[in-house]
């Protein structure tokens, strides 16, 4: 039976002059929250942000329509609107205080983080992958050295307060803030998964088991495997191939693949490494640990994922995905030398692409 997966794609709502957050997510969600269009669209933890979960996918052409059509929608809405629709994974600018959507639960977790509530103009993709909990221990326990692997091919945040920060990743620098961030520790079995998580309820901002930010866990509500690690992107073809490339790394794992990788390698480290660096220089090869070229940590990817795609369509994805020459970091960067003008049009034009 072919690996289920979904996706959740989260959108900054931006001024087109200033490319600052505006608190028009209620609008949008009320033109665009239809029943009769696949998947959901729902508020995110800031009044200026948009989440869209795909339904259940069988096939990437199913996740790649329904990504597609919400975006077409999201960027009519925005056009009349007066706003700029961003799949960025952190705002240009951001100033403070922050409107937070309506909710006792976000109300909460609002008045435990303070003051990083009104930085958290930030967007991310996640990928829902189907397993049982056995299988959901396993992948945890073997993806963890590819997490910075995935944040690298997805940095899209070079910007934060109208500047750049040298990083392709500052959506992932900000996160390591909050109570739990980064790679999850190695689970014995699923009990020793839920000692851990029961533990650190109530500590912090972890109020419950949703509350938790690893980047990687296993769903609180659904029957899946949750990779948290990527920014939110600026095209829907690039979120599909991540998705693709995450359903098959935990196929691998389904058939034997990997195992579980070095817990003595600080793998934390390298996520930092890979937000600062990207695809630009090296990363942390998860098969021995040290650093390598980023190239032959892709090669060692393309290599363990191959034989768990489906057909020819999804190997090039994944191969445009892995060949390609700038990541979304380098193109805001790229459109940013033109002026903020180009950058709001890269916005736009590449969310409907």
């Amino acid at each position: 039976m072919d690996t289920t997966f979904g996706i959740e794609e989260e959108f900054l709502l931006l001024d087109p002059g200033t490319l600052a957050p505006v608190d028009r997510a209620a609008e949008a969600l009320a033109d665009l929250d239809d029943p009769e269009q696949p998947g959901t669209v729902s508020r995110e933890f800031l009044c200026s942000q948009v989440e869209f979960a795909t339904p259940v996918c069988t096939t990437m052409d199913e996740a790649r329509s329904a990504l597609q059509g919400f975006r077409r929608r999201l960027g009519g809405w925005a056009a009349v609107a007066g706003v700029v629709a961003a799949g960025s994974g952190a705002a240009f600018r951001c100033p403070a205080p922050a409107a937070i959507s309506p909710g006792a639960r976000y109300s909460s977790i609002s008045a435990e983080v303070t003051a990083l509530a009104d930085e958290h103009q930030i967007g991310g993709l996640h990928v829902h992958v189907g397993v049982d909990r056995d299988l959901g221990i396993r992948a945890s326990n073997a993806l963890r050295g590819w997490l910075p692997v995935l944040l690298a091919l997805s940095g899209n945040s070079p910007f934060w307060d109208a500047r750049d920060t040298g990083y392709d990743s500052w959506r992932a620098i900000h996160s390591r803030r909050w109570t739990t961030y980064g790679i999850p520790p190695v689970f014995r079995d699923t009990d020793d998964y839920d000692a851990t998580v029961t533990a650190l309820v109530g500590i912090g901002a972890t109020s419950d088991t949703r509350s938790l930010n690893w980047n990687l866990r296993l769903s609180a509500v659904y029957p899946t495997l949750e990779v948290r690690v990527c920014d939110a992107q600026l095209d829907a073809e690039s979120s599909v191939a991540l998705a693709v490339v995450i359903r098959a790394l935990v196929d691998s794992v389904r058939g034997s693949g990997i195992g579980s990788v070095e817990d003595r390698i600080p793998w934390d480290a390298a996520l930092w490494h890979a937000a600062r660096h990207g695809v630009t220089g090296t990363l942390v090869h998860p098969g021995t640990g040290r650093l390598a070229p980023a190239r032959d940590v892709l090669h060692a990817l393309r290599e363990l994922v191959a034989p768990h795609l489906r057909g020819g369509e999804e190997a090039s994805v994944v191969e445009a995905l892995l060949e390609r020459r700038q990541t979304g970091a380098a193109l805001q960067r790229e459109a940013y030398r033109a002026g903020l003008p180009a950058l709001a049009q890269l916005y736009r034009e590449r969310l409907i692409r």
